[in-house]
């Protein structure tokens, strides 16, 4: 019996309950069973990247699993580069934000959280934070799978599909940055996740 510990790592001003994050969850539930249990963990990520990233890397260390699989959307599809990187692991980014303190640096102030509207500062020391986070080129590109979206309105895809070389890689014509069809392209995340 092989236990995975599942990370999903949501987007900038994001959280779990993001569809993307609960309809990831939902599928996972259905592929875990006694004989190969699945253990999901998705927190609330903080302003901070670094503290974000303590939060994460804590909850790995102290997991008592075989397996670690890490899945990430925009923002967090920067720190699944760094954690698979960290923990040799597979990650699966979607429509990642590959080089997060230039695409966040315009972002510094106040901001408000997409789901609650709540306020929050990200502050212009989490630029030098996100930098220290920066994995400039993926070890084992076999271990990776990208789903990037060609309609997406915030980030370059042609930058993922670059920095993925040699990864399994699904580009989608169209969609978005919050990849609207996503229900569409689950089965190919549960494959990556389970082979």
């Amino acid at each position: 019996m092989a236990t995975t510990l599942l990370v999903y790592l949501h987007g900038f001003r994001s959280s779990p309950n993001s569809s993307k994050a609960v309809m990831t969850k939902e599928a996972v539930r259905a592929i875990s069973s006694t004989d190969n249990p699945y253990e999901w963990y998705c927190p609330q990520l903080l302003a901070s990247p670094k503290e974000s990233m303590d939060i994460v890397t804590k909850h790995i260390d102290q997991s008592e699993v075989d397996r670690i699989v890490i899945i990430g959307s925009s923002l967090g599809g920067f720190y699944t580069n760094y954690l698979a990187e960290k923990y040799q692991c597979k990650g699966i980014a979607l429509n990642p934000a590959v080089y997060a303190a230039r695409e966040l640096g315009p972002h510094v102030g106040m901001m408000t959280a997409y789901d609650s509207n709540e306020l929050f500062d990200f502050k212009a020391e989490y630029i030098d934070e996100l930098r220290s986070l920066q994995i400039n080129k993926i070890t084992e590109p076999d271990r990776y799978l990208l789903i990037a979206a060609k309609g997406d309105e915030l980030l370059d895809w042609k930058e993922m599909v670059d920095f993925y070389a040699g990864a399994k890689q699904l580009v989608l014509e169209g969609s978005d940055h919050g990849i609207a069809d996503y229900a569409d392209h689950l089965p190919v995340v549960i494959d990556f996740i389970e082979h």
